[in-house]
């Protein structure tokens, strides 16, 4: 009899506090047993997924066209073979986390589906399609991706309140954060107003991190800043943000939904992949390990950590005044950053989905 060995790099990471979620869906993926073997051998929670991680799956492979050329003899138009695509890998993906979900009580084992980015900024629309998908993937363990802009807001109050689980993305500047939470509160608050169990519905806050330090890191290279303060706006930017994630779920606020059995939204950070190969390939990793924090790494970023994480003790935790203030005096706006990645973030939000629209469609004509 086998017995499964368990990586112990990314076992110290998950008792550190750190979930470990892997940024990517692929069919040959879940059916293949691959899935499976990382959940059991490399400390796997969760897994997420995106229209740019779809479009690289369904376009890049052939593994869909037999799909594809069922739904097309159907008479389904691109979007809907898409989604009949995602719902599809999302529900067989959610099948292998469900034991994840089990074992940690609801706690992890989730698989996360974006509403679609056309639609996303439209509040209506937005929670029309949450209750959609929904429905169509019928699993406990999922979650619903939705954009975390103003437009956003109030579709994440609303959707929680209905008992959907909502990984809330596109997450850049503190503030917006911070809004972000009130959101989830004002949810679960009704919730709970009305008698209504809050203890099953869970909720992530997806907080990029690499894409910080590559506009900052360029800042910093036209100002010709001095070496020590690259590579650090990242880290210190999302630092800052779980210091309010502390703030809040561990204040008065939070304290009734608490008592009544609701769990924290915990600050997942993404965009983990390390951008500069000036810096170590685990540091996204390593320095944001602590307590309540979900990390969902690309496959690569994921083999590194098992590899040769160094993470031993809790660093999200440390105080990123001290950086954030170098940052601020060698000239860098942090605002003014994190504006820029929001507007850049909605275009490569949209971007990919209509590539992959494009590519389905192409598709959709050969087999018709």
């Amino acid at each position: 009899m086998s017995t499964t060995s368990v990586n112990e790099r990314l076992a110290r990471l998950t008792a550190l506090g750190t979930s470990i979620w892997l940024d990517q869906i692929r069919r040959s993926l879940v059916q293949g047993g691959e899935l499976r073997k990382l959940v059991e051998e490399d400390s796997l929670r969760g897994m997420t997924s995106n229209p740019a991680i779809f479009e690289k799956a369904i376009l890049g492979a052939d593994e869909y066209d037999d799909q594809i050329a069922q739904l097309v003899s159907e008479g389904a138009d691109a979007r809907s073979i898409y989604q009949a695509i995602a719902i599809q890998d999302v529900q067989e993906a959610a099948d292998v986390l469900r034991s994840v979900y089990d074992e940690t009580g609801g706690y992890d084992g989730y698989v996360s589906l974006e509403v679609d980015p056309d639609l996303a900024f439209d509040t209506d629309k937005t929670i029309a399609q949450a209750r959609e998908y929904w429905g169509r993937v019928d699993r406990p363990n999922l979650m619903i991706k939705i954009p975390g802009t103003d437009e956003g807001l109030p579709a994440i109050t609303e959707a929680l309140y209905e008992g959907i689980n909502i990984n809330v993305t596109l997450l850049f500047k503190v503030g917006q954060y911070e809004r972000v939470i009130d959101a989830f509160l004002a949810g679960m608050e009704r919730r709970l107003d009305e008698g209504k169990p809050v203890d099953g519905i869970h909720s992530v806050a997806s907080f990029f991190v690499s894409r910080v330090d590559t506009e900052v890191d360029k800042r910093l290279e036209a100002m010709g800043a001095p070496e020590e303060l690259f590579g650090k706006a990242g880290l210190a930017n999302a630092r800052a943000a779980y210091q309010s994630f502390k703030q809040v779920f561990h204040g008065e606020r939070f304290a009734a939904l608490r008592d009544a059995g609701a769990p924290v939204q915990r600050p997942l950070w993404a965009s983990t992949g390390v951008k500069n190969p000036k810096y170590k390939d685990t540091m996204y990793v390593d320095e944001l390990a602590g307590p309540e924090t979900v990390n969902t790494m690309p496959m690569d970023t994921l083999k590194a950590a098992a590899d040769h994480s160094e993470a031993t003790e809790p660093r999200v935790d440390i105080d990123p005044t001290p950086d954030l203030k170098a940052l601020a005096d060698a000239g860098i706006d942090m605002e003014d950053v994190t504006n820029k990645l929001l507007s850049d973030g909605v275009d490569a939000f949209v971007t990919p989905m209509e590539k992959l629209l494009e590519g389905i469609e192409s598709k959709r004509k050969a087999a018709a």
